[in-house]
């Protein structure tokens, strides 16, 4: 995972959004604050001593970064929560925790806006060395979690199952009326499943498995998400559909061209907008997050991943189905494979 926390915004918030990383990091990292509200928050001037910088620089990052640090936890104290603040913070003096006395209002980190301000510090070698550390947390996690492979992290959604028998029934319903519908060419039914992949997805299987590092023997469709099975089900159900009204009408076996005009058509329908451009960015984004596989033709769709997203596939619920798919591996083949 060789990523430049301090330039890319995306990076960061995919760290800062795993709640069950920033845990680790905290455990870890032996980050001493004040204990406040239920979390545990450092001053300006305790951040700038951490990092070994002037307090001018940190104060310089927060003015350039101030939505970002916000969105993550850092706050403006004044008032009745300056009080409640400072009167807890009086208890660790003797720590040497650093609050300064007589003022108006007081900027705080918690510990998520403390890895935030560590992931943007690019003066500081201890920001730097922080930063490896959760680098180095993150991926440990994630293997840990799926066993030491990531090309599989889709089937430990709760979804999967369900829309992967799904897809496999569409799919015949599409190779039988491109058997049946159109004109014969060995090449046919590979030649359609690229189209339908560069519809939704913008690239064709050998691109596709390029990315994500898999063998000749691995199938694409084992490492697809539930949302990218469902659209493909769609499109194969729709272009089955499709193809055999227009072989009935047109009263002679379709051409490949005729056929690539009708999916053209098809394709285009507005329908298919909302659905692509989530389809696209799920993709995209998990993959950046949890497969560290970069979607060229899709990067304009990657987003932070949200805790959900993390709970869904590190989380114990995936843990549970990883174990039941694998009890259940021989059922789940025969349903794969019936009549």
């Amino acid at each position: 995972m060789n990523k430049d926390l301090t330039a890319s915004r995306i990076d960061r918030q995919n760290i800062l959004n795993n709640e069950m990383a920033i845990e680790e990091i905290q455990d870890k990292s032996g980050i001493v604050g004040i204990e406040w509200d239920g979390k545990t928050y450092l001053t300006k001037e305790a951040v700038a001593s951490f990092f070994e910088v002037d307090i001018r620089t940190i104060s310089r990052y927060i003015e350039q970064n101030n939505n970002e640090l916000t969105e993550n936890g850092y706050v403006v104290l004044r008032g009745k929560q300056l009080k409640s603040f400072l009167a807890t913070a009086s208890e660790y003096y003797a720590k040497d925790i650093n609050v300064p006395s007589k003022i108006s209002q007081l900027g705080l980190f918690d510990f998520k806006a403390f890895l935030n301000m560590a992931m943007l510090l690019s003066e500081s070698e201890k920001a730097r060395a922080l930063r490896q550390l959760m680098l180095d947390i993150v991926i440990d996690l994630i293997n840990r979690r799926t066993g030491g492979g990531t090309k599989y992290i889709n089937q430990r959604d709760k979804d999967f199952i369900g829309s992967y028998l799904q897809e496999e029934n569409y799919r015949r319903e599409f190779t039988d009326a491109l058997k049946q519908c159109v004109a014969e060419d060995r090449y046919k039914y590979a030649h359609f499943t690229d189209m339908i992949y560069v519809s939704i997805f913008k690239e064709k299987a050998r691109e596709y498995k390029k990315i994500l590092d898999l063998k000749a023997s691995e199938k694409v469709r084992d490492t697809f998400y539930s949302e990218i099975l469902d659209i493909i089900a769609a499109y194969e159900s729709g272009l089955a559909d499709a193809i055999k009204n227009e072989y009935k009408n047109a009263g002679h076996v379709l051409s490949i061209e005729e056929t690539e005009a009708l999916f053209h058509r098809f394709e285009t329908m507005a329908l298919w907008k909302p659905l692509i451009h989530r389809g696209r960015t799920k993709m995209a984004s998990r993959d950046m997050a949890l497969r560290d596989a970069f979607h060229y033709q899709l990067s304009e769709y990657i987003q932070p991943l949200d805790q959900g997203e993390y709970q869904k596939f590190l989380g114990v619920t995936g843990d549970e189905l990883e174990r039941l798919m694998a009890e259940n591996k021989d059922v789940l083949k025969r349903l794969k494979e019936r009549d």
